[in-house]
């Protein structure tokens, strides 16, 4: 009696096979992307200084280079994407290449700058750019002594360390120009007003 075999399925039919040569064509398409993309370098920003938040950005504080930034180049800027009226809304250190995050309109920002005199001198880390807490210690009704100090502000940058210079600059304190949130103002405006005693220290210290 005569057998009949079943005749073997040819190898380029099976299922897993295809699958395999779709999957490393799709891998050498991936690489050859990469490849492609990371090599093509595009003119973008690249902050000259440090930039502090709030502050009006124009083109003299950048420096355009060319970096290839492959798939992720579409986050930064180039110099046609700098507009008037923008400003940073966070601070850019310098050498930085500027991200599109970084950027805000002056009409939606909700931040202002004001200045403090600071009674206890200033640290030497802070620096502009540097974020610090402002602390304030009332001065009680006697109008010598103040009150135990307490964080008044936190989380706030330094645009502006200025320091006093001239005959008297020996008897006169730092004074500092902070970015804060406007919702912040009235109480520090408060605190100046009513003679308070104001200092800063670096966000962490004594961490």
């Amino acid at each position: 009696m005569a057998t009949h075999s079943r005749p073997r399925r040819a190898f380029w039919g099976d299922t897993r096979f295809l699958v395999g040569i779709a999957l490393v064509a799709l891998s050498i398409t991936a690489v050859w992307l990469i490849i492609t993309t990371s090599d093509h370098a595009r003119p973008v920003l690249r902050a000259d200084r440090t930039i502090v938040q709030g502050e009006t950005l124009t083109s003299d504080d950048f420096q355009v280079i060319e970096v290839g930034l492959g798939l992720a180049a579409e986050d930064y800027l180039g110099p046609e994407d700098l507009q008037p009226g923008q400003i940073a809304a966070r601070t850019l250190t310098e050498g930085e290449i500027l991200p599109a995050t970084a950027l805000a309109d002056a009409d939606q920002t909700r931040s202002t700058t004001i200045v403090i005199e600071s009674s206890t001198g200033v640290p030497g880390e802070v620096q502009a750019g540097t974020v610090v807490d402002v602390w304030s210690a009332a001065l009680l009704d006697d109008g010598r002594t103040y009150d135990a100090p307490r964080i008044l502000v936190t989380d706030v940058t330094v645009r502006d360390v200025i320091e006093p210079d001239g005959m008297l600059a020996d008897a006169v304190s730092a004074r500092l120009e902070l970015v804060i949130d406007t919702s912040d103002a009235a109480d520090v405006l408060a605190a100046i007003t009513g003679g308070a005693s104001l200092s800063v220290l670096p966000v962490g210290a004594g961490s």
